[in-house]
């Protein structure tokens, strides 16, 4: 665990940037947490230890980074932008436990972040997504070998509330997530929190990851080909958008859902993950 550093607030933020002749990009969705309560709070929902391994992805400016050293045993920051790797460097000298990568996290394998590498390693992710790349970045790390044990991300409040809907609201990002794990809205943050201020409203989600998934399906692979096909077309009936993704007939596609016990009048947005587990079982037999 690192040494006790000075929390960083807005008017760091603002003389780190002056200092190294810098602007947030907006091409990079850079948007730097400057809430020195909302930093906490994020800390804290992380539930560090010193036994901790911590993966943040985006480390900006390193306000975050500074904290997470400062609970967890050992900290992985990740940042894509080479204009901030010096900042980094200097904001985060004297930290020993940290180690800085610049690079894309899409094109990382996370296992090959951590030496030495090992297959059991217990890790959690900490980060401010930026929006644009939230959902790649997510099938990124829940698809990963080395899966996180528990994710805390902060990112746009739409996005929170679509990752935690219930059935009824389901999307494509909602199955995906809740398939690997428990999510949780902690708590919203406003525009203010951060610089400069996103035109939207963020959000703090909890994800803990599932040791095994929650509904028995034969291959995971299958599953969200099913999965897919079902949300491809949203505002259709699920016989229909089944059918041509899946380029099976309609009536076989209704047959098979009846069988799974789904109406196939139904959308996507309504199954639950036990009814899409069902549903991928029973047309598993067209050798989808």
């Amino acid at each position: 665990m690192g040494t006790a550093v000075r929390p960083m607030g807005p008017s760091d933020v603002h003389r780190l940037l002056e200092q190294w002749d810098l602007r947030p990009s907006k091409g990079l969705g850079q948007n730097f947490l400057v809430d020195p309560a909302a930093l906490e709070k994020i800390v804290a929902a992380a539930g560090l230890t010193p036994d901790d391994v911590v993966l943040e992805v985006g480390a900006g400016l390193g306000t975050l980074t500074r904290r997470l050293a400062q609970e967890a045993g050992r900290v992985v920051a990740v940042e894509l932008d080479r204009r901030l790797i010096p900042v980094l460097e200097s904001v985060l000298a004297g930290l020993d436990n940290v180690t800085l990568v610049q690079g894309d996290i899409l094109a990382l394998d996370p296992a090959a972040l951590f030496q030495p590498p090992t297959s059991n390693l217990q890790y959690k992710v900490v980060a401010n997504l930026p929006y644009y790349i939230t959902s790649a970045v997510l099938r990124h790390l829940l698809e990963a070998a080395l899966k996180p044990q528990r994710m805390v991300l902060t990112v746009q409040r739409e996005v929170a509330e679509r990752i935690v809907a219930k059935p009824g609201q389901m999307s494509l990002l909602a199955v995906s997530v809740q398939f690997y794990g428990q999510p949780r809205l902690l708590f919203r943050l406003k525009p203010g929190s951060f610089y400069p201020s996103p035109e939207v409203e963020s959000a703090v989600v909890r994800v803990d990851l599932h040791p095994t998934p929650p509904v028995p399906v034969e291959e995971t692979a299958a599953f969200f080909r099913v999965v897919r096909a079902g949300f491809a077309q949203r505002r259709k009936q699920l016989r229909n958008t089944l059918a041509a993704g899946l380029r099976q007939p309609p009536e076989e596609v209704a047959d098979r859902l009846r069988e799974a016990g789904v109406d196939p009048r139904q959308r996507a947005e309504a199954l639950s993950l036990e009814e899409w587990a069902r549903v991928a079982h029973v047309l598993g037999r067209l050798g989808i």
